[in-house]
């Protein structure tokens, strides 16, 4: 018997290289960012590293004033004189952050480029769109006129602006949003650079127009070979579109690692946290959103230790005293600043072990009590005119044609669609308490029509209250809380008394400490202004609440609260709700019934969750299908429905089905159906189950 050596003798195999590495196209070495004040400096950026690596993409996530924004602004060069700049930006082995602008011009556009939040901040408005591109490419390519134009026509054409030869002469506001995005996309690919930033580049779009930009910016990143660094708050944008992710928070990355890996196990508390109070469009089954809890430090005074400690429910001794360092665990990919991350990693510890969820919207049966808001057969238009001096009317837009639901005590209508889709106006409509145009309006049992006196409008306009957009439209800014509490009741006719004694109240109703009655509205954050937003509608014990996109100004985590506070309010007060959202995660969340609107028509209605479970038009399909989910594996593998072209306008109506133009149904029926799409305007039927579903196709 043989035995073998043990240690064998001789040349041995060498163990083969794997690929190498490729080199970063940008690499970012501990940069700092900070702002002056009253206060003392404003320390947006704090330590920030990470390297980009060629044709890859890097999200950036974190609550409003985590730094993702001054991050942006400090890759181009664009932060204010009054910044302080600290650290390295290395592009192409040129270090930005050491450069004037005179060097930095010379480079912005050529070798990165930039997708703003708001287009028009990119685009002049006296220059046709066509110019625009033309200047871009002539600033740093050797190019005629002529040649210019032709490439400008070119990149139109691929970014998806339809009659791109004819549409380089028209202006950016002739552009809609969607389409004015995709002009600035073509202003950041023009000269091929090797870097994009995306800031936002999605935030104020519908969704169905989101999935639209979202794709034509993976096809100009694929066309330009170019890294991209996206900006979002949308954590579906995120889980969809990113291959790796990092996770500011209070001006530094606190995690950062692959998107499949963040999203199925976090290992910073934060992390955890933002992700459990995402909602999903798509689960069947209702997942309670989770808020963080807390608020945000100030950059002005950070806390001792990790910024995140007053917030985490994991904190130790240390988490207060230390900042942890962003290191990578044992046995995990990517880097964490935490003092547990190993214990997180290891499976020993749960990140998100405090949080207790708020009820399920719908997790009970409630009783639904009498009709608060009937609407039936509304109309409501506008004329287009033309002309400067001596207008003359050319036309009519249908802004809401026929439009017919009702909303009960305890119950939540939400109107989805497009922008122009006509929700902003049926509300409008609604809120007026005159008789409409066509149609009629019932509140509280009420036809508006019959309303003869102004002392009879204010009577029934108690009946009635909305909740805004963006709080600070309805706070004026030089009153303290209180007194914008106070405000509604003294209209009413309250005495002081009265006043003194419901204030307090309205405050503990909405999850408000009393002491904030002393405060003013600037030194509020977002959600507490919409929580103050909606103390000063319930002040005079309206039954229906008009909610007109009551979360988009707010971040993921105050989202939650807000959610959760308008559940439990409809429960506690059997408050009737009428929202405008554009966010159908959120609609189905917290919403009982649903309305789609096109064109100012309801093309679909129902319960929610027959709608997000069995959609029956095509429209309704593409709506659900561009909603991001905040899970990679799920978000890339479904079937997504990205519908061609412009929503048409509402001064050209076509003869039959509204949604014909961009119906894929439509283009794959028969003539005879094809026919009466374009001639006759479709009824609205019931499901053959006999349930409130509702919809309006020729060709289903």
């Amino acid at each position: 018997m043989t035995l073998a050596p043990a240690h064998p003798t001789g040349p041995q195999p060498q163990p083969q290289p794997g690929p190498a590495r490729p080199a970063p196209v940008l690499s970012v070495h501990d940069l700092r960012v900070s702002f002056p004040s009253e206060q003392g400096p404003v320390e947006a950026v704090r330590g920030v590293d990470f390297d980009l690596l060629p044709g890859r993409t890097l999200g950036i996530v974190g609550e409003s004033g985590s730094g993702k924004s001054a991050t942006a602004l400090a890759l181009m060069g664009l932060l204010p004189p009054t910044a302080r700049l600290g650290g390295r930006i290395l592009l192409g082995g040129r270090d930005l952050a050491a450069m004037d602008d005179t060097q930095l011009a010379r480079i912005r556009g050529k070798d990165i480029g930039m997708v703003f939040q708001d287009p028009m901040s990119a685009l002049t408005p006296v220059f046709s769109i066509g110019q625009l591109l033309s200047q871009a490419l002539r600033v740093h390519q050797d190019l005629s006129r002529k040649n210019a134009w032709e490439k400008a026509v070119e990149l139109l054409d691929l970014v998806g602006i339809p009659d791109p030869r004819e549409r380089a002469k028209a202006f950016p506001h002739e552009f809609s949003g969607g389409m004015r995005q995709r002009v600035v996309i073509a202003l950041a690919i023009a000269n091929k650079p090797s870097v994009l930033v995306a800031d936002e580049p999605t935030t104020a779009l519908d969704v169905t127009v989101q999935a639209q930009i979202l794709d034509v910016l993976r096809l100009a990143q694929r066309e330009s070979g170019a890294a991209l660094v996206l900006i979002t708050h949308d954590l579906g944008v995120v889980a969809g579109h990113a291959d790796d992710v990092a996770v500011m928070y209070a001006g530094r990355i606190v995690e950062h690692a692959g998107v499949d890996e963040l999203f199925a196990r976090p290992t910073m508390p934060y992390t955890a946290r933002l992700l459990a109070a995402v909602p999903t469009a798509d689960s069947g089954t209702e997942r309670p959103l989770v808020p963080i809890g807390g608020e945000p430090p100030s950059p002005v005074a950070l806390p001792d230790g990790c910024a995140f400690a007053p917030r985490c429910a994991v904190a130790r001794d240390v988490c207060r005293t230390t900042e942890p360092e962003l290191t990578a665990p044992a046995g995990r990919p990517g880097r964490v600043a935490c003092h547990r991350a190993q214990e997180i990693a290891d499976g020993s510890l749960d990140p998100a072990q405090d949080a207790v969820p708020e009820p399920p919207a719908r997790a009970a049966r409630r009783t639904v009590g009498d009709v608060v808001l009937r609407v039936e057969d509304l109309v409501k238009t506008f004329p287009v005119t033309k002309g400067t001096l001596l207008k003359r009317r050319v036309g009519t837009l249908h802004a809401v044609d026929r439009v017919a639901f009702e909303v009960r005590a305890g119950e939540t209508l939400a109107l989805v669609g497009e922008s122009g889709s006509g929700k902003t106006t049926t509300l409008r409509e609604v809120l007026r308490l005159r008789a409409p145009e066509g149609g009629r309006i019932e509140v509280a049992g009420t036809d508006v029509a019959t309303l003869r006196s102004a002392a009879r409008v204010r009577e029934l306009r108690r009946e009635i209250q909305i909740v805004l957009q963006d709080p600070t439209d309805a706070l004026d800014p030089r009153l303290p809380v209180f007194d914008l509490l106070a405000e509604p009741l003294k209209a009413a006719g309250a005495d002081r008394t009265a006043v003194r004694s419901r204030v307090p109240q309205l405050l503990d109703l909405v999850g408000l400490d009393r002491a904030v009655g002393d405060r003013f509205p600037a030194a509020l954050s977002g959600g507490q202004r919409q929580r103050v937003g909606i103390a000063r509608a319930l002040a005079r014990e309206p039954k229906l609440l008009v909610l007109d996109e009551p979360l988009s100004a707010l971040d993921v985590s105050v989202q939650a609260e807000i959610v959760n506070l308008l559940v439990r309010l409809r429960r506690e007060l059997g408050l009737a709700y009428l929202v405008v959202a554009h966010d159908l995660a959120v609609v189905r969340h917290f919403s009982d019934r649903i309305a789609v609107m096109y064109l100012g028509r309801i093309v679909e209605s129902g319960a929610t969750e027959e709608i997000f479970a069995r959609p029956r038009h095509p429209y309704t399909k593409a709506l659900l299908s561009a909603v991001p989910l905040p899970d990679p594996e799920r978000e890339r593998r479904r079937e997504r429905i990205v519908l061609e072209g412009e929503q048409p306008s509402a001064a050209r109506l076509p003869a039959g089905c509204v949604f014909v133009d961009r119906c894929p149904l439509h283009r794959e029926a028969d003539e005879s159906v094809r026919t009466r799409c374009r001639t006759e305007r479709p009824s609205t039927v019931g499901a053959p189950d006999g349930s409130d579903h509702r919809y309006a196709c020729h060709a289903l």
